[in-house]
């Protein structure tokens, strides 16, 4: 009888602790500088391997919030490593939490913890190395994944290092405004500015990054979206050290040494918080 294994792992969040694009490059993509940092919003991926379905064959369920139509991120990065490692069939199942056209980098975490599932549960032993090319595949952000540390990034946001920076016991807020934002919209008005890098502003004390520690995004997306300025000025007049928009946006957030003052958001928001 062949048995029928199955994983659970749990996709982190990223946030953006600076966003600065540096030149549009001539393959279409943008440089960029950039500091990640994963933070516990988690979805919940589950992946069951089915000896019925027959090898390199995939099914995928998913819960929570409503996924886009289309062929998911999960799905690729199956399909991605059958190319080349024959796999056995799976059944993927993903439960949704983390908003998606948010900045926080959903999708991206999904893609990066199901190479890293299957690399585990099927025993393929690749590397690291070999993982965040397969991730690099699938979008940009998703070497990021692979390992869950504070990365500076560049380039398209492939080049990864590591970057000395403790947040603990700072505390976290995090609100979204349920709007959807498209990276390629996003893009679409940015104006590449050559600038100092982020990465030396967030080895500084979180409380001076409020006049140096900028978003590129917020220039093109806040007069389009003036809610998301409504939200970054709501949040510095809650007491943060520190207030910014995640990735291309929608997603704002707000860093506080102390605990966060109640606060009235309507179900308008998504709103989370914790204690880093």
């Amino acid at each position: 009888m062949h048995n029928n294994y199955s994983m659970i792992l749990f996709p982190t969040a990223k946030l953006n602790l600076g966003l600065q694009i540096t030149a549009k490059r001539t393959d279409g993509y943008h440089n960029l500088q950039t500091v990640f940092y994963q933070f516990p919003l988690k979805d919940i991926l589950e992946i069951v391997e089915d000896s019925t379905l027959g090898d390199g064959k995939c099914e995928f369920k998913s819960t929570g919030l409503p996924i886009p139509r289309g062929e998911n991120l999960c799905v690729r990065a199956y399909k991605l490593l059958n190319e080349k490692l024959t796999l056995p069939g799976v059944r993927i199942y993903l439960h949704k939490i983390i908003p998606m056209g948010a900045g926080l980098g959903g999708g991206s975490s999904d893609a990066a913890y199901t190479l890293s599932l299957l690399n585990t549960l099927f025993k393929l032993n690749l590397s690291i190395d070999e993982l965040r090319e397969f991730a690099l595949r699938l979008g940009s952000d998703c070497p990021l994944f692979i390992e869950n540390e504070v990365q500076y990034a560049e380039g398209r946001g492939e080049i990864l290092s590591k970057i000395n920076l403790n947040l603990k016991g700072m505390y976290l807020l995090i609100v979204n405004p349920k709007v959807h934002i498209s990276t390629a919209q996003a893009f679409a008005n940015i104006i590449p500015v050559d600038s100092p890098s982020c990465k030396s502003i967030v080895e500084q004390a979180v409380n001076t990054w409020k006049t140096d520690l900028v978003n590129d995004f917020e220039a093109s997306i806040f007069p389009t979206y003036p809610e998301l300025k409504v939200i970054k000025d709501k949040l510095y007049s809650l007491g943060a050290d520190y207030a910014a928009m995640s990735g291309s946006g929608s997603t704002l957030f707000g860093l506080f040494s102390d605990e966060i003052p109640t606060t009235d958001w309507n179900e308008d928001y998504f709103v989370w918080q914790t204690q880093l």
